[in-house]
């Protein structure tokens, strides 16, 4: 695939999210940041456009592995694979990751201190998180459900009383920015979740944790922000 290097970070991953991995490695957020082109992230971060280009057009260029593509999934199953594979996972992991984050405080917290902002930020992410996929599952997903099915019956749809999709998309996504610059401060605080020497067991199950908890949340971002929403607004302005 040839890279257009105007093309925003999301929208390349879209088209083969086998070049997420690329970005990661790189730390280029292509989820809450993916409306970010790629002149402009390489001007920021200081990286070579052309070697970034070369890279992407390589993991892109064997057709036998392209995985799944999402961008050609009807919006409706699209949110049950959000619902049933990310929200379930977070709902999963939470309790889990919140009862060792707290035993290590208790354990480690004298010798680590950096445990205790941690513990605080992964809380915060928790409870915004779970507030977070309510209102997506009980009031954004379901009227883009009733869009799809009123497409598809060609009947027309009643206005919401939130207007446009657009505005509780927006609410969305400045949430998942939110979530996105909480990680990349534990990152940081867990020096890109590398245990310290005198970690024990427990210790590097947390940060390996974190950092899978992480992973899925860069993908179910990715597929609300880059696929999911874009596509909901084209859907819309099929009725109004």
């Amino acid at each position: 695939m040839v890279i257009d290097s105007n093309k925003t970070v999301g929208t390349i991953v879209a088209d083969d999210y086998r070049t997420a991995g690329v970005f990661s490695q790189l730390g280029i957020d292509f989820c809450c940041k993916g409306n970010r082109t790629i002149d402009e992230v390489c001007a920021k971060k200081g990286i070579d456009k052309f070697a970034l280009l070369d890279e992407l057009e390589r993991v892109t260029s064997n057709n036998n592995n392209q995985g799944i593509d999402f961008k050609s999934w009807e919006l409706d199953l699209l949110i049950d694979y959000i619902e049933k594979k990310h929200h379930r996972y977070v709902e999963e992991k939470i309790p889990q990751l919140l009862s060792f984050l707290i035993k290590l405080e208790q354990v480690h917290g004298a010798q680590h201190p950096e445990l205790f902002e941690i513990k605080k930020l992964f809380k915060r992410s928790a409870d915004e998180l779970t507030q977070h996929m309510k209102k997506e599952e009980l009031i954004l997903f379901p009227f883009i459900k009733k869009m799809v099915e009123a497409n598809r019956n060609n009947s027309p749809i009643n206005i919401p009383g939130f207007g446009s999709v657009a505005n509780p998309i927006a609410m969305m996504m400045e949430e998942h920015e939110n979530e996105g610059e909480r990680f990349e401060k534990i990152v940081e605080l867990s020096n890109n979740y590398i245990p310290p020497a005198d970690a024990c067991n427990t210790y590097k199950v947390t940060y390996q944790m974190l950092q899978e908890f992480e992973a899925d949340l860069h993908a179910h971002i990715h597929l609300e922000n880059n696929i999911l929403f874009p596509s909901a607004v084209v859907l819309q302005d099929k009725f109004y």
